[in-house]
């Protein structure tokens, strides 16, 4: 049986927030099926969801579907201030990191883990305009503003948007190997350093 990985989407997801690492992770789970992995985009409901900047995403799952995942990926996003006041959400995530789970986050998703007490502690990081919030929910965290993602373990945690897709390559290659994540990466063809904006091309 294939181990399972739940994208979370709400309304109001920042769109590359999940659809960064559901790239990598698809590419990865559908490129090489006997590494033994299956990604999901889950809803509450299996309904399609209405994203932060008008993207509508139908998911491939309800949560219930997956009553045992063992790696969730929290995005960020305006939706995310409904999700903290969400208990069954948060209860649904604690319940995962108690069975094992390996539970990570981008941008202001380490919002939504921090409401459920699963950063406390830890080193973690987030959007750069969120950190306060972050704090400010839990003052035991220890901020990581310059790192674009951290892993403490069954917790990681990646920095604003983009920094979605290290991460997502990270974890695949903590899960399937450091070959693998380059066979990924280069696969999506994501190499970005240099960064495009600094090295103009003049025709």
């Amino acid at each position: 049986m294939s181990k399972r990985i739940v994208i979370d989407l709400f309304d109001g997801t920042e769109e590359l927030d999940a659809v960064g690492p559901w790239e990598v992770l698809s590419y990865w789970t559908q490129t090489y099926p006997a590494d033994g992995w299956r990604v999901d985009l889950a809803t509450d409901d299996g309904q399609p969801r209405r994203c932060a900047k008008g993207l509508q995403v139908v998911p491939t799952a309800a949560k219930a579907a997956v009553p045992r995942p063992d790696l969730i990926v929290e995005p960020g996003g305006r939706g995310t201030r409904a999700r903290l006041a969400d208990t069954d959400h948060l209860r649904w995530l604690c319940d995962a990191a108690e069975s094992g789970a390996l539970v990570s986050s981008v941008c202001a998703g380490a919002l939504i883990l921090a409401a459920a007490g699963l950063l406390h502690a830890r080193p973690a990081t987030t959007y750069h305009a969120r950190f306060d919030e972050l704090l400010a929910l839990d003052p035991t965290i220890t901020p990581c503003p310059d790192q674009r993602w951290v892993d403490d373990g069954q917790i990681v945690t990646a920095a604003g948007v983009s920094a979605g897709l290290d991460m997502a390559l990270h974890l695949v290659g903590r899960l399937a190997g450091p070959g693998r994540a380059r066979q990924v990466q280069d696969g999506i063809e994501y190499h970005p350093a240099p960064p495009t904006w600094s090295t103009p091309t003049h025709h």
